[in-house]
């Protein structure tokens, strides 16, 4: 029988998450010719400090998100724990593609700041941290 995954199991799946993420954007999306700098562009909005935008990051990677997943998102997606977190992934990329790049100036879809590139790139990177999220966290088989 499946059990919920705990609390601590969920912010070690953000956790791994939100370093894999961060290594692409930082590590793989140059390679690719994508600048990526999610520190600096939520830096903006906090009166323009890379560090406070990079502290903002991990915090929605590690606790934020993941606290949505476990008490509220998880339940309403079916399947596996790691497709429920490629659809949080999924979800938060949407969100952040339509709302928050916007918000900071990148345009819908990222057409300000790499257009198609930087948007796949952006999925990628979601994908990535949600099926992590899904995959560390996923709840365990108790005896029976």
């Amino acid at each position: 029988m499946r059990t919920n995954p705990t609390f601590g199991k969920v912010i070690a799946g953000g956790a791994a998450g939100t370093v894999a993420m961060t290594a692409v954007m930082y590590g793989v999306a140059p390679m690719m010719g994508v600048h990526m700098d999610i520190a600096a562009m939520l830096g903006t909005m906090l009166g323009g400090s890379w560090i406070a935008g990079l502290a903002m990051h991990v915090m929605n990677g590690v606790v934020v998100f993941p606290a949505v997943y476990v008490f509220g998102f998880r339940r309403l997606i079916p399947g596996p724990e790691v497709f429920r977190g490629l659809a949080l992934g999924a979800g938060l990329w949407l969100l952040s593609q339509l709302v928050v790049m916007p918000m900071m100036g990148a345009g819908v879809f990222s057409s300000e700041a790499g257009g198609m590139m930087a948007a796949a790139g952006s999925l990628m990177g979601h994908l990535l941290y949600g099926g992590l999220l899904g995959l560390v966290s996923g709840g365990h088989r108790r005896a029976v």
